[in-house]
C-alpha cells in the first residue's frame, strides 16, 4: 500500500487507450471510443473479486459513499451508528445525506463493537455504518446479526479494506451494499475514485441512476433520451481514472501477497517484544495486511515508542492525535461548522459532540500505534526496520 508504488506499464496503456479515443467521458459516444469503456470493466472486474452481483464507480469513496446512503434510502432526520475511528468522510456522508451521526464505541478490532450497538439505538435509527479500518475486518458477522434482529440496514465504509474477506467473503458483501475508496493513498488508486457493491438490484439501479444527475441511462447511444427517475448529482468518474484503476485491479492480487509477506516478517520480528499486543483480527487469513497495529501499556508508553520509532526512521501512527481519523480531534464537527445550513429540525435534534466521551474507544486509541506497510520495501529496508523498531523499544 499504496497502489502507486508499483504504477508502470499497464497504466500507461489503459489512459493511453483513453486518450487515443478522445472520449474521456464514462458514457455515450460510442462511435468514436472504440469500444472502450473502461469504467464498465472495472466494474465487472469489481464484481468478480468481491463477488457482488452490481458495482459502480463513483468519483471518490465519499461519493460512494453518499451515493449508497441515498440508494439504501437513508435520510433527513434519520440516525446511522458510525464509530469513532474512521476517516471523516463517513460521518461527512452521513451529514450530506440529512442523516444524524451517532458514535459508538470500537473495541480492539479497531472496528465498531458490535456489544455496544443495541445501546445506541433509538426510535429513529436506521442503519449500522461500520468501517473496516487500516485492511481489516470489524467483527461483521455479529454486527450483522445485531442489524437483522434491530431491523436496520446494514452499510460497510470498506474503503480502507480492498481485498480484506471473513470466512472467505470479501468485506463489503455482508450488508445491503458496500464502499470502497481508491483515492491516491489507497491498495488500488485510481487517483481519485471510490466504488459501490450490492447485490440488490433496486439498490444498484438508485446508486447507478443519483450518481449521474438521476439519469437512467435507458436511452442508448443519446444521452438527451434518458429518464430522470430521480434527483441525483454528479458523482461520475472520468475514463481517465477509471482506466488507471483498472491497471491497478488486476494487480490486487500480486499487492496483497506483497503487504502480507512484509507485514508479516516485521510482525514476527516484534513478536517478542514483552511490552507489545497486536490488535485483534477476527480473521487473519482475510487481512489485507495494510497496516500492522499494535497495543502498548499505557498512553504515555505508546507516545514515548511513537516518538522513537520516528527518530529511527519506522514512523507509526498514534491515531490518538491524529487530526482526520479520530473524533477526538473533530472540532468542525462538534462546533457544526458548515458551509450551508441543515434543516432547522435535524439542528434542534443533534447530539451535543463537543460533549462526546466514549471511554472505551479513548482506552483502546491511547495505547494505539500503526504502522503502514508499504509494497517498495526491499529485503534490506525491511531488516532496517525492524533493527530501527528494536532500537524503539529500547528507549
Amino acid at each position: 500500500m499504496p497502489g502507486f508504488e508499483i504504477f508502470g506499464d499497464e497504466e500507461k496503456k489503459e489512459v493511453a487507450d483513453v486518450l487515443d479515443t478522445g472520449v474521456l467521458f464514462r458514457y455515450g459516444f460510442e462511435k468514436v471510443r472504440n469500444g472502450q469503456f473502461k469504467a464498465r470493466e472495472f466494474e465487472k472486474s469489481l464484481c468478480t473479486i468481491t463477488g457482488s452481483k452490481y458495482s459502480h464507480l463513483c468519483s471518490s469513496g465519499t461519493a460512494a459513499l453518499s451515493t449508497a446512503l441515498a440508494a439504501c434510502g437513508i435520510g433527513a432526520g434519520d440516525e446511522v451508528i458510525v464509530p469513532p475511528f474512521t476517516f471523516v468522510a463517513t460521518f461527512e456522508a452521513v451529514l450530506t445525506a440529512g442523516a444524524v451521526p451517532v458514535f459508538c464505541d470500537i473495541d480492539e478490532t479497531l472496528c465498531l463493537d458490535p456489544d455496544c450497538i443495541e445501546a445506541a439505538i433509538t426510535p429513529r435509527t436506521k442503519a449500522v455504518v461500520p468501517v473496516h479500518m487500516c485492511g481489516s475486518m470489524a467483527r461483521i458477522d455479529e454486527i450483522k446479526d445485531v442489524c437483522r434482529k434491530k431491523g436496520l440496514i446494514l452499510l460497510e465504509d470498506a474503503c480502507q479494506s480492498l481485498g480484506a474477506t471473513y470466512q472467505g467473503k470479501a468485506v463489503g458483501t455482508f450488508g445491503l451494499a458496500g464502499c470502497f475508496s481508491f483515492d491516491s493513498v489507497k491498495t488500488v488508486t485510481c487517483g481519485e475514485g471510490g466504488g459501490i457493491i450490492t447485490d440488490d438490484p433496486k439498490v444498484y439501479e438508485k446508486a447507478d441512476q443519483f450518481a449521474d444527475h438521476g439519469h437512467d441511462h435507458l436511452g442508448g447511444p443519446d444521452r438527451g433520451a434518458d429518464g430522470h427517475p430521480i434527483i441525483g448529482t454528479n458523482f461520475r468518474i472520468s475514463e481517465l481514472n477509471a482506466a488507471v484503476g483498472l491497471a491497478q485491479l488486476r494487480k490486487l492480487d500480486q499487492i496483497l501477497k506483497i503487504q502480507r509477506e512484509n507485514k508479516r516478517a516485521i510482525k514476527d520480528a516484534m513478536a517478542d517484544l514483552p511490552e507489545v499486543s497486536f490488535r485483534y483480527i477476527p480473521d487473519a487469513k482475510g487481512d489485507s495486511a495494510t497496516f500492522l497495529s499494535f497495543f502498548l501499556p499505557t498512553e504515555e508508553r505508546a507516545r514515548q515508542v511513537a516518538k522513537n520509532l520516528a527518530a529511527n526512521g519506522a514512523g507509526a501512527a498514534f491515531w490518538y492525535d491524529n487530526n482526520w481519523h479520530y473524533y477526538k480531534k473533530w472540532d468542525h464537527l462538534k462546533e457544526m461548522k458548515r458551509a450551508a445550513t441543515l434543516p432547522f429540525e435535524l439542528c434542534s435534534s443533534l447530539p451535543d459532540y463537543k460533549t462526546l466521551v466514549l471511554e472505551e474507544s479513548d482506552s483502546i486509541m491511547k495505547r494505539t500505534l500503526s504502522m503502514q506497510i508499504m509494497l517498495s520495501w526491499t529485503k534490506q529496508d525491511i531488516e532496517n526496520r525492524i533493527s530501527a523498531i528494536i532500537k524503539s523499544f529500547k528507549g
